[in-house]
């Protein structure tokens, strides 16, 4: 996956999404499917597109916790921090995990695996819950989580 998109290729996928109602969102799924991210110098040309501001443009890419604006690691972590994984111990799988990565939630490591806090993987009835680059893992433990992120390091 290229972390970059040429004038037209980034006005390709606005563009596709331009006329719809609510197309903001849309286009930024198509621009963080193909990079990862949504690069900054996409927001002006979202926000010309769209007719808002890049303030606007940039809060929507800052509410939503799926958009991020750089590259992640090779691996992504998402760990449930919503009230049935709070209440079955992610708060000590967040210590774990940010001990075991030296590096806070929203931060990459230095080994390449970005931890991210989500809230609600859809997993409630088997909290607590994490998703390792897409791929869901349940009743998580301590000890189960930083087997896991050791392993993660080695291959980034």
């Amino acid at each position: 996956m290229s972390d970059t998109l040429t004038p037209t290729e980034l006005q390709t996928l606005v563009q596709a999404h331009a006329q719809e109602p609510g197309g903001l969102l849309p286009a930024l799924h198509a621009i963080q499917d193909r990079l990862g991210f949504v690069p900054p110098d996409a927001v002006a040309a979202l926000a010309r597109a769209f007719n808002r501001s890049r303030a606007e443009v940039h809060g929507v890419i800052s509410f939503y916790h799926h958009f991020r604006s750089e590259p992640a690691g090779k691996h992504v972590v998402q760990l449930c921090r919503a009230e049935a994984c709070r209440a079955c111990g992610s708060e000590a799988l967040a210590a774990v995990a940010e001990k075991t990565l030296g590096c806070a939630s929203g931060a990459t490591s230095a080994g390449g695996v970005t931890l991210e806090s989500v809230y609600c993987l859809g997993l409630c009835a088997s909290s607590p819950a994490i998703a390792v680059d897409g791929q869901p893992q349940a009743r998580m433990n301590e000890s189960r989580l930083q087997h896991l992120l050791q392993q993660l390091e080695v291959q980034a």
